[in-house]
C-alpha cells in the first residue's frame, strides 16, 4: 500500500524552468529540505554551468547531495538512489518533508521506483561495442541505436557513448529495447509515497530564459570556472561532458569564439530540453505545471500538501 510509504515531492523538468527556485519556496511553505537530483551539481567545483544555488538563494534551506564528489569519480543511478534513500531517511526523521529537485530523469526514476533489472553485461559484447564508438564515433552508434530503440536514442545525448554502449549491448544481450524494458517498469510498484510535478513553459519563453540564462553564467566567471576545472583534472572527467560545459570546454581548450560557444550552448540546452521533455513524459503519476509561479501558489501548495497527507 503506497500509503505506508514514506511522502516526497518531486519537482523536475527540463532545464533552466525554474526548478531550484519553486523547490526553495515550497521548502519554506511545507516545511521541507532539498535532496538533489542533477548528475552536474553532485560535483564540487561545478557550480555555475549547473545552476548550483548559492548559500545565500537556499537562505537556510538545507540542500543535499550537492557538492559530494569530486570530479573524477563516477556516479551512476545506483549510488545516487542510496544516497539520496539515506538523506531522504534522515529528513524525515526529522519531522520534515524531502523535496526532491533536479532534471535527471534517470536518477529519479531509480529513486522512485528503482532501476529496471536488465542482464550482466556480456563483456565480448561491449567492448565490439566500444571498439566500434572509438573507430566510427558515438555518433554513429546513436544512429544504429535510433533504429532499435528509439525511446533510448531520444533521450541520449549522440556524443554520450557511454549509455548509447549499454543501451546498444542491453538490446544485443536481450532484443528488447532498453527504452521500453524502462517504459514497462516504471508501472511496477513504487519506493515512495510521491507527488512527482514537471515543470515547464512555452517554447518561445524558454528560448529566451535559455539564452540570458547562458550569458549571466558567461559573465559570472564560466569560462574561468572550466580553466580552473581543467588544469586541475584534465579534459576527460566526466561531467565535462555535459550540456554548456562541453562547449565552454572547446572554447577554452580549441578557441572557440565567444559569440559561437554561445550559439553551441543555446542549441544544446534546447536540444537536451528536448530530451528531458520526452523522458518525463512517459513518468506515470506526473503532475504538469506551466511556470513556476503556479506552482507556489496557495492552492497549490495546498493541493500538494493533501496529496501527501501532510
Amino acid at each position: 500500500m503506497t500509503e505506508s510509504l514514506e511522502p516526497i515531492l518531486v519537482i523536475t523538468g527540463p532545464t533552466a524552468t525554474g526548478k531550484t527556485a519553486a523547490a526553495i519556496e515550497l521548502a519554506r511553505q511545507l516545511g521541507g529540505e532539498l535532496v538533489g537530483a542533477d548528475s552536474v551539481q553532485v560535483y564540487r567545483g561545478f557550480d555555475i554551468g549547473s545552476a548550483k544555488p548559492s548559500a545565500a538563494e537556499l537562505e537556510g534551506v538545507p540542500h543535499h547531495l550537492i557538492d559530494v564528489f569530486d570530479p573524477d569519480q563516477e556516479v551512476d543511478a545506483v549510488a545516487y538512489a542510496d544516497l539520496a534513500d539515506l538523506a531522504i531517511r534522515e529528513i524525515g526523521d526529522r519531522g520534515r518533508l524531502p523535496i526532491v529537485v533536479g532534471g535527471t530523469g534517470l536518477w529519479i526514476r531509480a529513486l522512485v521506483r528503482g532501476l529496471v533489472d536488465v542482464p550482466a553485461v556480456d563483456p565480448e559484447i561491449r567492448t565490439r561495442l566500444e571498439a566500434a564508438a572509438t573507430k566510427d564515433g558515438a555518433a554513429t552508434l546513436h544512429a544504429r541505436l535510433a533504429e532499435v530503440d528509439p525511446m533510448s536514442a531520444e533521450a541520449i545525448h549522440p556524443n554520450d557513448a557511454l549509455r548509447i554502449v549499454r543501451a546498444l549491448e542491453v538490446y544485443e544481450q536481450t532484443g528488447t529495447p532498453l527504452g521500453r524494458l524502462r517504459a514497462e517498469h516504471a508501472l511496477g510498484q513504487p519506493r515512495y509515497r510521491a507527488v512527482l510535478i514537471v515543470l515547464d513553459m512555452s517554447h518561445e519563453r524558454h528560448g529566451t530564459v535559455i539564452e540570458a540564462r547562458a550569458k549571466q553564467m558567461l559573465e559570472a566567471g564560466w569560462v574561468d570556472e572550466v580553466r580552473s576545472l581543467r588544469a586541475r583534472w584534465g579534459d576527460e572527467i566526466r561531467p565535462f561532458g555535459s550540456v554548456g560545459y562541453r562547449e565552454i570546454l572547446d572554447h577554452v581548450r580549441d578557441g572557440v569564439p565567444v559569440d559561437e560557444t554561445l550559439r553551441r550552448i543555446r542549441k544544446s540546452t534546447r536540444v537536451y530540453a528536448r530530451r528531458q521533455r520526452t523522458w518525463f513524459k512517459t513518468e506515470p503519476g506526473v503532475s504538469w505545471r506551466s511556470e513556476r509561479a503556479e506552482l507556489c501558489e496557495q492552492t497549490s501548495v495546498d493541493r500538494i500538501a493533501e496529496e501527501l497527507k501532510l
